[in-house]
């Protein structure tokens, strides 16, 4: 049977493009994965080219099932948690395409990315109560500050199966497009992603996330607005902008 392999990365026109290469065992993550991951995303950021990150999965089944079940007990380590918390903390946007559905560790996955297209007929199941299992710190935060309490509560303590139009609703998806649209949509991310200014998305990028986390100021903002007031490329969009 095939095990397929560990994720790969491909950077391509600006765009980096991760791929969840276990479409048999739907995408599991493996106990060596976080750590390939890890340095996927290092060279991201060492990467000043690139101005989006692309998540995606192998397949037309499952984007992502998670941690591999056996290791859940066996590995009381951070790694996927770490892993998880550097994609949120990635510095330019991230998408998450939905190839399919998403369950475990995987819906956090998804979650933990800017933007998450999902294709019609997929599905969200968090199986952690059913484990006796009390969710790790970070992914807890993640549901709440993006969900609510209310869609958080209902995906953590029902472990019932939530459908691509709830997903959408709750905002677990950005989008839910057909099957055929998808690469269309995350084409189009990227084209207006690439029209704006990178410094000025990674600014707003790091104090939306600061604000969401409640650790931001007011001050803070302030100054990174002023700074991009004096800002050459600021002048220099705007002059443009008013000679059309």
């Amino acid at each position: 049977m095939n095990i397929g392999s560990a994720p790969t990365m491909e950077i391509v026109d600006a765009v980096a493009v991760v791929t969840l290469r276990r479409p048999a065992q739907h995408n599991r993550i493996d106990p060596d994965d976080p750590a390939v991951l890890l340095r996927h995303l290092a060279e991201i950021r060492a990467d000043p080219s690139v101005r989006l990150l692309v998540l995606t999965g192998e397949g037309e089944k499952t984007f992502c099932s998670g941690y591999t079940l056996g290791q859940i007990g066996a590995r009381l380590d951070r790694s996927f948690e770490n892993m998880l918390d550097a994609l949120e903390s990635l510095e330019i946007p991230t998408l998450c395409a939905l190839n399919g559905s998403a369950y475990g560790g995987g819906t956090d996955l998804a979650l933990a990315c800017d933007f998450r297209i999902g294709v019609r007929g997929c599905r969200l199941f968090m199986p952690a109560a059913r484990f006796g299992l009390h969710y790790y710190p970070g992914g807890l935060r993640r549901f709440v500050a993006r969900l609510g309490c209310s869609a958080a509560k209902k995906i953590f303590l029902t472990g019932m199966t939530m459908e691509g139009e709830e997903m959408l609703r709750t905002g677990f998806l950005t989008e839910l497009v057909e099957r055929s649209d998808l690469q269309t949509r995350v084409d189009i991310y990227r084209d207006h992603i690439a029209h704006c200014d990178a410094q000025a998305v990674r600014s707003m990028k790091h104090h939306i996330n600061a604000i969401c986390a409640g650790e931001w100021g007011e001050a803070a903002g302030r100054s990174a607005y002023e700074a991009s007031l004096r800002s050459e490329e600021t002048g220099r969009r705007l002059a443009a902008l008013a000679g059309r």
